[in-house]
Formats: structure tokens, sequence, C-alpha cells
């Protein structure tokens, strides 16, 4: 694990990241599938500098022993933010708690819900935290 990002660098690459979904809705708009947003999102991150791994994946861990399971998130930027792509007409709950799921078990410290099936980016896009278990 590398070194904690602070809270300012943290929000800032949260914007970053709205900024190129932002562009890439601008240019694509609505009514696409999934993929050609994601394809779109590393052609934005690539121009722009950002660091990221696509289709991360992300392993499971039950009482500290890591099991035969693997999920994949969209991305993982700057080491420090998982970003789920949708394509969806409603975002449901079971989507914001997959992505908080990955956020626990990866142990990072944000994530951005970004689905670009709206007219306006900015209703598309939420930012979720992890919830730790005691």
């Amino acid at each position: 694990m590398t070194k904690p990002i602070d809270k300012t660098r943290l929000d800032e690459l949260c914007y970053e990241i709205i900024g190129c979904a932002m562009e890439v809705h601008r240019l694509m708009g609505p009514g696409l599938l999934e993929r050609p947003y994601q394809l779109c999102m590393e052609h934005e991150f690539r121009i722009r500098g950002i660091r990221f791994i696509s289709q991360c994946k992300i392993g499971l861990r039950y009482k500290g022993t890591p099991l035969d399971c693997m999920f994949v998130a969209d991305f993982l930027v700057e080491d420090s933010v998982i970003v789920e792509l949708k394509a969806v007409n409603e975002v449901l709950p079971l989507h914001q708690a997959q992505l908080i799921s990955y956020l626990n078990l990866a142990e990072k410290p944000t994530g951005l819900l970004i689905n670009f099936h709206v007219t306006k980016l900015n209703d598309g896009v939420k930012r979720l935290f992890p919830h730790r278990m005691p």
C-alpha cells in the first residue's frame, strides 16, 4: 500500500476525474453502453496525465484470509480513487453498495459512481466513502 493521499489532493483528484467525465459526456452524450465511455475515459486520463489502472482487480479477504475471488473495478485512479461507470436509466442502491464494497476491500478512501445516461452529468455523479466495519 502506498502513502495515504491528503484530503486536499483527494478532493482535487476527484474534481479532475469529474472534469474528464464531463468532457466525455459533452462529446459523446448519453445513450451509449458503458464500454465506449470506459474507452473515452481512458483516453481522457492519458491526455491529462492522470495515472490509472483500467479494469482493476480487487481481491476478497475474509477474516484476514485471501479467498479465491476477484472483483473488477472500472478504474483505480492515482492509487486512491475507485471509479465505477454506469450507463443506466437509474442508479440503484446496489450500484452504490458495490462501490462501497470495492472501497472497503481495496482500502481506498473514496470512490466516484458516474452514470453517463443522464442529460446533465452533474446529476449522474456520486462521491462515496468506505464504511469501515469494527
